[in-house]
């Protein structure tokens, strides 16, 4: 692979220094040009073009390919301008599977939720198992940056990587699929059509789908042939597995979904069962997905990852039994939480906290549908830990599962993790 032209990355993020790196190693002398739409663009050994200006320099030619980092949506006008002048868009990603996948086997996860813990599971899963993988995409290592190539590379992506995605995986996964990410796409049906663009494509490679993906006539079209389909467990794996489930830190109905997915995969890629049960005991629960936290006699989640009510629903599940307090809302995304108020008082949801802006829309929906639970409309999530404090003698448990993004008030979802336990230790420590 060898580039003629200048590059130019959009974005200056982690996937955008990962290609800095890949492109200097390959081509020391390469121009490469960068570009963002907020915050710094620092990154070494580039030249920054102003967003203002890149109109401009796309039609002076300055550059013959533009590497989008993941959260730059591909739907910007000015990538129409890109492709109507002659110049190409792609990714990390893609880069990775035009200089490696062919060496390699490509397991794909996708899915609205799950997918992180599903794509942990089969990695440890195969490694355990004897089998030389690496793991990377948004699980967090930028596909270039896998150091060492591998026999299998497990890649977890999220609907912006999917989107645009140009080469096949050999085996594919998906969890579930929700409503999520409209703003990125547009719309749902673009959102939708995208997280399925992992599957919905020529090539015959095998495909495994989680319980919630089950029976969804849109996966179901995408699969195009029910013959691609892995096959299930059968009852001696499921109950072996369900014992080791059992007994490991996966919390959740959710979870052992999420297992059973992650062993059919890892089945089909050629690991044992031992080796699968190796993984399920090894596995420790990724930060801000129900990361547990004990303060005196009142235990808190953290599971900000939580940007669907979907995913909040999962959440109070795994804690049916306790008194909950329940901090929802966050970045507006257009979501339905007629459904989740509606189902509070049956997972055992006294008290909840609400957060702009969708919170709003939670609160009013849970004083018509529960009134005996105690709401509180909080302008941030300190207030709502001061708030909760005030309450305590009413739950057992806190869970920041919001439901919703945290881009109004803060810059991720594990920035709003991390304040959530700060703030947990500081007000009940």
């Amino acid at each position: 692979m060898r580039f003629e032209e200048p590059i130019l990355l959009y974005g200056a993020g982690r996937e955008a220094l990962s290609t800095r790196a890949f492109l200097k190693a390959r081509q020391p002398d390469l121009k490469v040009f960068v570009t963002v739409d907020s915050g710094a663009a620092d990154i070494a050994d580039t030249e920054v073009i102003d967003a203002v200006d890149l109109p401009a320099a796309i039609k002076a030619h300055r550059f013959g390919l533009i590497v989008k980092s993941p959260g730059v949506s591909r739907y910007k006008d000015i990538f129409d301008i890109a492709r109507d002048a002659g110049i190409a868009v792609t990714s990390n990603l893609n880069l990775w599977g035009a200089a490696y996948s062919a060496e390699c086997s490509v397991i794909a996860i996708t899915g609205t939720k799950g997918k992180s813990t599903t794509a942990t599971l089969v990695h440890l899963m195969l490694t355990r198992s004897g089998i030389d993988a690496g793991l990377a995409g948004n699980v967090g290592v930028a596909p270039l940056d896998i150091a060492d190539r591998h026999a299998v590379v497990v890649f977890e992506l999220s609907s912006y990587q999917t989107a645009d995605m140009n080469f096949l995986p050999d085996i594919a996964g998906l969890t579930n699929l929700y409503p999520e990410h409209v703003d990125w796409h547009g719309s749902l049906e673009r959102y939708y059509r995208d997280k399925l663009h992992l599957i919905d494509r020529e090539g015959g490679f095998p495909v495994a789908l989680g319980a919630a993906a089950q029976g969804n006539a849109l996966v179901a079209s995408a699969v195009r042939d029910p013959a691609r389909l892995i096959r299930d467990l059968t009852p001696d794996e499921r109950a072996s597995l369900d014992r080791a489930i059992a007994a490991s830190r996966l919390k959740g109905a959710h979870n052992r979904d999420n297992a059973h997915l992650a062993a059919r995969i890892a089945l089909a890629a050629g690991a044992g069962l031992e080796g699968i049960l190796s993984g399920i005991a090894a596995f420790i629960p990724l930060p801000h997905r129900l990361e547990e936290h004990r303060l005196g006699s009142t235990i808190f989640v953290n599971d900000s990852i939580s940007t669907t009510p979907e995913a909040t629903k999962a959440a109070l599940a795994a804690y049916q039994g306790h008194r909950l307090a329940l901090i929802g809302g966050g970045h507006e995304r257009q979501q339905d939480y007629g459904e989740l108020a509606g189902l509070l008082a049956a997972y055992g949801v006294t008290t909840l906290a609400c957060l702009p802006v969708t919170g709003a829309r939670l609160a009013e929906a849970t004083r018509q549908a529960a009134p005996h639970i105690t709401v509180l409309a909080e302008p941030d999530l300190e207030a709502a830990m001061h708030a909760l404090h005030r309450h305590r003698d009413r739950f057992d448990a806190v869970i920041l599962s919001p439901g919703a993004p945290s881009y109004n008030q803060f810059k991720n979802f594990e920035q709003r993790g991390l304040k959530f336990i700060e703030l947990a230790q500081a007000i009940f420590g």
